[in-house]
């Protein structure tokens, strides 16, 4: 059974990007199915895709299931089922140990850039970067989910 355990922060924009040269990775994605709180979502990257589900956020850990699709198969979901399409660039920025995941919005979400650290518990210390800002982990307008259907710029 695959659990994920993730905090999440907003970044403040005009440090993290300077002090580290780190390499984008392109993502596009879409929510093919929303449930209550069960998600399944499509991730389209440059040359591989992924088909995940993700059960309801309970504190800071859900369930989550992700297989490797044919990339042809990910941009049909994506264009067939998927309502409106999240872009992002993501840079993997290692801090002391920790790996953070740095998410730059497009689109309609442009303007917002998260962190997000997947942690071994609920209760494990993390040592922050000066460009953290602000936990957001609690905050069900920062979901992926909730982005799509309720973009940034509309908040």
């Amino acid at each position: 059974m695959g659990i994920e355990i993730e905090r999440k922060f907003l970044v403040k924009k005009d440090l993290w990007h300077e002090l580290i040269k780190p390499v984008p990775l392109y993502i596009k994605q879409a929510f093919v199915a929303k449930e209550d709180m069960t998600v399944v979502r499509v991730r389209e990257y440059a040359d591989s895709a992924k088909l995940t589900i993700k059960g309801k956020t309970t504190g800071i850990s859900k369930l989550e299931f992700e297989y490797a699709i044919p990339l042809a198969d990910a941009q049909v979901l994506i264009s067939e089922l998927g309502g409106p399409v999240i872009e992002k660039d993501r840079f993997h920025i290692q801090y002391k140990g920790q790996l953070w995941e740095i998410d730059v919005f497009y689109g309609d979400n442009e303007g917002l850039i998260v962190a997000e650290a997947e942690l071994d518990s609920e209760d494990q210390l993390l040592e922050f970067p000066n460009w953290i800002k602000e936990e957001v982990s609690h905050d069900p307008r920062y979901f992926n989910s909730n982005l799509q259907s309720h973009p940034f710029k509309s908040w």
